[in-house]
């Protein structure tokens, strides 16, 4: 019998499904890695959307812990299936034949704060300036240059810039904001008025910190994380059975 998974509440499988979601609009034949400790008390899921060449993460807070580990490779879009939001849980699918990402996963431990990341607003503004610059490179080539290897080259010279005064490449934070990462908050509505109609007005952008454990960085946020590996090195990789 396949694994039954009860979270928290529906909100916790309306985002795991909103990130599965993201996953298979860039890849329908998405695999993730999930994995949750015997006793913890949170679903982890992994998994790497093409051309980004990252890892992305997120966790969802569960009802009750587990009895027994879990650790599968699954097809992102049958996991996607079996998400039940109203009911607060999801039916884990057969495994599948994990992808060669899926058996390197970024450490478990030993993360530590790295300075030099700007604010939530600059992190979101140095996404679209080169979202800005990539487009407006690419309506300038000639038509006798506008080839996909030119293109390619654009963006792995755009999107290999690194962010403020640190290691992190400009692909995993536009990765993350294509992964909904750095969604602005919503600013809460007050009781008295909730039932008023209309959409509530966006807050701040969210919180953003950055990680480095061995041979990879990780920019975090209240709605996923993504990681990388550092530049010149595999540092301290966590190779484990799919």
């Amino acid at each position: 019998m396949n694994e039954q998974v009860h979270f928290a509440d529906s909100g916790e499988a309306a985002v795991l499904a909103a990130f599965l979601g993201r996953l298979v609009h860039y890849d329908r034949a998405a695999a993730v890695r999930l994995q949750a400790r015997a006793g913890g008390g949170a679903l982890a899921v992994f998994g790497r959307p093409p051309s980004f060449d990252v890892l992305a993460i997120r966790t969802a807070r569960l009802a009750t812990p587990l009895a027994t580990p879990l650790d599968v490779t699954v097809s992102a879009g049958e996991l996607l299936e079996a998400v039940d939001e109203s009911g607060a849980g999801v039916t884990v699918p057969g495994p599948v034949t994990g992808p060669p990402w899926a058996g390197v996963l970024p450490p478990r431990g030993g993360w530590r704060p790295v300075a030099g990341l700007p604010a939530p607003e600059a992190v979101r503004a140095a996404v679209a300036a080169a979202v800005a610059e990539f487009r407006a490179r690419d309506e300038a080539l000639p038509p006798q240059h506008r080839t996909r290897s030119e293109r390619d080259r654009i963006g792995r010279e755009i999107w290999s810039r690194t962010l403020g005064d640190t290691e992190l490449p400009l692909r995993a934070v536009h990765a993350a904001q294509s992964l909904g990462c750095l969604r602005p908050v919503r600013t809460p509505v007050p009781a008295a008025t909730a039932a008023t109609p209309g959409p509530a007005g966006p807050g701040a952008p969210a919180p953003v910190a950055l990680f480095a454990s061995g041979g990879w960085l990780r920019l975090s946020t209240p709605y996923g994380s993504v990681a990388t590996r550092r530049p010149g090195g595999l540092g301290a990789l966590q190779v484990r059975p799919v």
